[in-house]
């Protein structure tokens, strides 16, 4: 089953630092593009971060400077590494993965709670 597991999230405090992982199983393949959204309650889903299959990066504006993308293509991990953060980052992060064959699809992990203490 075509699927993305992401793991890294918890609680931290206001500056601290965590890592999102977001691991593609085998069968997902010809990745156009990898995201990472957040959701808050009775907000729509923010764009974060996103990673092309030729490398580039683009951050939403609210963390630019502080978030970081990145991926291990033998793993076929990407990463969200995340710095000096705020409580306005507190949110459900998910992982997405834009697939283009014959048709567009995308998938989406289950999501994981980040959550910035003050």
């Amino acid at each position: 089953q075509a699927q993305l597991v992401e793991s890294g999230g918890g609680l931290v405090q206001v500056g601290g630092s965590l890592r999102l992982y977001c691991t593609a199983s085998d069968n997902i393949r010809s990745i156009n593009a990898m995201r990472w959204y957040r959701q808050t309650p009775g907000k729509q889903r923010e764009l974060v971060a996103e990673l092309s299959s030729g490398g580039s990066t683009n951050y939403g504006p609210s963390v630019k400077g502080r978030f970081t993308m990145s991926r291990d293509g033998v793993k076929n991990t990407v990463y969200l590494q995340m710095n000096s953060l705020q409580p306005d980052d507190t949110a459900v992060y998910y992982c997405n993965a834009e697939v283009v064959t014959t048709s567009l699809q995308q998938y989406w992990g289950q999501g994981t709670q980040v959550t910035v203490s003050s």
